[in-house]
C-alpha cells in the first residue's frame, strides 16, 4: 500500500507583527507572520539564528500569551514552524 499523502492545512496570509520570545518571556524578538495556518506559521525575522529549535510565538509582548512552536525549516530570514500543542 501506498501511504497516504498528508494534506496541508489551509494557509492565510496575514502579515502580523509579533515576537519570538525566549528564555520564559524575559527576551523577546520582533518578527513578521508571513501566513498563518491552524498547524503552523512562516515568519519573518531580521536575525534567525536568534530563534532556537524551539520558542513561543506571540502576537502581543506579553510572554504569557502565544504560541509554543518548533522550526520545521529556514531559508534565510524566513523560518517554517509547527505549533506544538
Amino acid at each position: 500500500m501506498i501511504p497516504a499523502r498528508k494534506k496541508r492545512d489551509a494557509r492565510k496570509s496575514v502579515r502580523q507583527s509579533a515576537w519570538i520570545t525566549l528564555d520564559g518571556g524575559f527576551a523577546a524578538r520582533p518578527c513578521t507572520v508571513i501566513d498563518l495556518s491552524a498547524t503552523g506559521a512562516r515568519i519573518e525575522t531580521e536575525d534567525p539564528r536568534e530563534a532556537a529549535a524551539g520558542f513561543r510565538l506571540a502576537f502581543s509582548r506579553d510572554a504569557r500569551s502565544g504560541r509554543q512552536c518548533k522550526v520545521v525549516w529556514r531559508r534565510g530570514r524566513t523560518l517554517g514552524v509547527e505549533f506544538i500543542r
